[in-house]
């Protein structure tokens, strides 16, 4: 008798157990979520200030810096061209040329990609969620052409404690040499412009014909 008891109680244990599994019904994932692990990437929409066709970049961009740039692709750890770069300058990036990072906030992280620890100014550097790889992480693009450059971190060196590890095949560079000569060129330019501009006005004031003085009001030619 007792282990018909036994049995009865099981048998309804088990139906009730059956009955509570089948009325479940799972809670939908948040949309956002859902593309995210679809695509990879969660961005919102974005018109970048500079555009390119794809049909220019591949004439001019190698096929590492196109895949890792436009395809959000990764170069191989300690085979990049600034991995051990040390010279003084600025780090830009390779598809529109806007300055991204000073060579005085890079570290040797030891990852074997090119590491700063901060942007050569506020906004940059555009960051979005990663959920690539089945992981997140804090993707980095340039700000100007949305190049994809790398990813964000947070074991960096002090001051900020953040480690951008950008790929090599996304940035170009300009060396402190080059800086001092495109500043001193467009000093000379403007003082060019500047002294036509004053020769243009005397000339005018003493009766020559304005055709031969600048315009007033005209483009400067640069």
């Amino acid at each position: 008798m007792a282990a018909l008891l036994r049995r009865v109680a099981c048998t309804a244990l088990l139906r009730a157990t059956t009955q509570a599994r089948s009325s479940y019904v799972a809670p939908a994932p948040h949309p956002g979520a859902l593309s995210a692990m679809l695509i990879g990437t969660c961005r919102t929409k974005k018109t970048w200030p500079v555009s390119f066709s794809q049909e220019e970049l591949k004439q001019r961009l190698t096929p590492m810096q196109y895949h890792v740039t436009q395809e959000r692709g990764t170069e191989s750890a300690f085979r990049g061209e600034f991995t051990d770069h040390k010279e003084d300058g600025t780090y830009t990036c390779v598809v529109c040329g806007a300055p991204l990072f000073k060579s005085g906030t890079k570290f040797n992280s030891r990852s074997g990609w090119p590491s700063f620890f901060d942007l050569v100014k506020d906004g940059s550097v555009t960051l979005a969620d990663d959920f690539s790889h089945g992981i997140h992480r804090v993707e980095t693009t340039c700000s100007q052409c949305g190049a994809h450059l790398g990813h964000l971190f947070d074991d960096g060196p002090r001051p900020t404690g953040k480690r951008y590890c950008i790929n090599s095949a996304s940035l170009g560079f300009q060396g402190s040499e080059a800086d001092a000569v495109a500043t001193e060129t467009a000093a000379a330019t403007a003082t060019t412009t500047t002294s036509a501009s004053e020769d243009g006005g005397g000339a005018k004031a003493g009766g020559l014909p304005a055709s031969t003085g600048a315009p007033a009001g005209g483009k400067k030619e640069l």
